[in-house]
């Protein structure tokens, strides 16, 4: 057993018995946000599962298709039991991911003329995508801003937007891109002026707690990698059944209906929650989600929450002590510069001695070389981005109509912007996360941007957002 008595969980063992594959391949991985990774653990139990048994199709009766099913169902009751969910009042679709299940949302959600669409600009692309369908319904899509350094949502902007029309409110948990936890009263706000909630929780549940219970937004999108690395390919929208009665899908596809004639043109949907999972399930990977929350569950979702806390803390002072020799900063965080109301989730660039953004290729192909773990780019969120880099509305609707007349290349565009770089550096961590992860990346920072001349030579093409 790796986890300790009332004193809490023994971290170094858990590093070394369960993710210790890090350190036998000399990895500082620090990339959790982009996704979690898999206990030694969740990989025996999936051998253990897949060599001890049969399992086919959910849809059928025989012994293999039931026994599918029942690991299916029994994985549903614990993703409720883990969000404390009430089974009367909230359903577990099954999804490919996060961006599946705010699809799911976008595409059947009853937008129309006359209604709204409210996001902060600090959102996933997957969320942003669903203004494509409001758009289509004649809704209209409101962007509310961020304020002040740690680019937290301008409340009185959105409790304004809020008291106009009626519609969809969606906002993610914790941002992606700078850590800042969005405080979850927004739910009842939205509710009190006839809205209903999206909360994105894929960057929030690997280190929080979501009780569902005391919060209760209609939809809750998750991905269960980010949570605990394996497997990749399920996801999960948790959606109250009042709401989800209230969805229109316009389409359907095997598995999703009770009944269905070709030559007659009708269909009948299914009653519960099958009707939105199309297709075959992921049969054989689901009950490897109920595995990975046994773990996390063994452990703690508190635990992890103020472990990574500790962490956040060590790593923001470090880079807050990182400077050049004659004094100026090395790193320019974008977000709060402390733990409150932030997760791990920590977004920078790294600064040469006269003050220039060194290009975030530059810092990911040299750490790539260093065996650390990191990302790089707008991380799919480029309203965030467009909010730490201070670019004005304006400002970008001209660079992108000049660019486009001209012809130009993504690097183009940036110019016009103004920016040396394409996006930032993303530090996350995440449970098997340690202080030595923290030190070997201030460390390298510090060995390799003090004062030295970057090479811009041999960088790879920027990554899509």
């Amino acid at each position: 057993m790796v986890v300790a008595d009332v004193l809490g969980p023994d971290f170094d063992a858990i590093r070394r018995e369960e993710y210790g594959y890090l350190d036998d391949a000399g990895l500082v991985y620090l990339d959790h946000t982009g996704a979690g990774l898999a206990a030694r653990r969740q990989w025996r139990a999936h051998a253990a599962r897949m060599s001890g048994a049969t399992y086919g199709n959910p849809h059928s009766e025989h012994p293999a298709s039931v026994a599918s099913t029942a690991l299916v169902e029994h994985t549903r009751q614990a993703i409720l039991e883990h969000f404390n969910a009430d089974p009367d009042r909230y359903a577990a679709v099954f999804t490919a991911n996060a961006t599946g299940a705010c699809r799911l949302v976008g595409e059947a959600y009853p937008f129309r003329r006359g209604n709204r669409f409210v996001l902060p600009i600090d959102n996933h692309n997957s969320v942003n995508g669903i203004r494509e369908y409001a758009r289509a319904a004649g809704a209209r899509t409101r962007y509310i801003g961020l304020t002040g350094p740690d680019l937290r949502l301008d409340g009185d902007a959105l409790r304004a937007a809020l008291t106009r029309r009626r519609g969809l409110l969606a906002f993610p948990a914790q941002s992606n891109f700078t850590g800042v936890r969005h405080p979850l009263e927004w739910i009842d706000v939205a509710h009190r002026h006839g809205y209903d909630v999206l909360l994105d929780a894929a960057a929030y549940a690997p280190t929080n707690v979501l009780d569902l219970g005391a919060v209760q937004p209609e939809f809750v999108a998750v991905s269960w990698y980010k949570v605990f690395g394996y497997p990749t390919g399920v996801g999960c929208l948790l959606a109250r059944r009042d709401a989800l009665a209230r969805l229109r899908r316009p389409w359907f596809a095997g598995g999703t209906i009770e009944a269905a004639s070709a030559q007659g043109g009708w269909h009948r949907m299914a009653d519960d929650e099958s009707a939105y999972e199309d297709g075959t399930l992921n049969f054989l990977a689901i009950p490897d989600v109920a595995q990975g929350l046994t773990w996390v569950d063994e452990v703690g979702i508190r635990a992890v929450h103020e472990r990574v806390d500790r962490l956040t803390a060590h790593l923001l002072s470090g880079l807050a002590e990182l400077r050049h020799h004659r004094g100026e900063p090395m790193v320019r965080v974008y977000g709060p510069g402390t733990v409150d109301a932030r997760g791990g989730t920590v977004a920078l660039n790294i600064l040469d001695a006269a003050g220039t953004v060194v290009d975030e290729r530059i810092v990911a192909r040299d750490t790539a070389a260093a065996g650390i773990c990191v990302r790089t780019g707008c991380f799919c969120n480029p309203g965030a981005g467009e909010a730490a880099f201070s670019i004005a509305r304006r400002t970008l609707r001209g660079a992108v109509l000049r660019t486009a007349a001209a012809g130009g290349t993504l690097d183009d565009y940036l110019t016009r912007l103004g920016l040396p770089s394409g996006g930032a550096v993303r530090v996350s961590l995440g449970l098997p996360s340690t202080i030595a992860d923290v030190d070997a990346f201030l460390d390298f920072v510090a060995r390799t941007y003090r004062d030295r001349p970057v090479d811009p030579r041999g960088l790879a093409p920027r990554l899509r957002c």
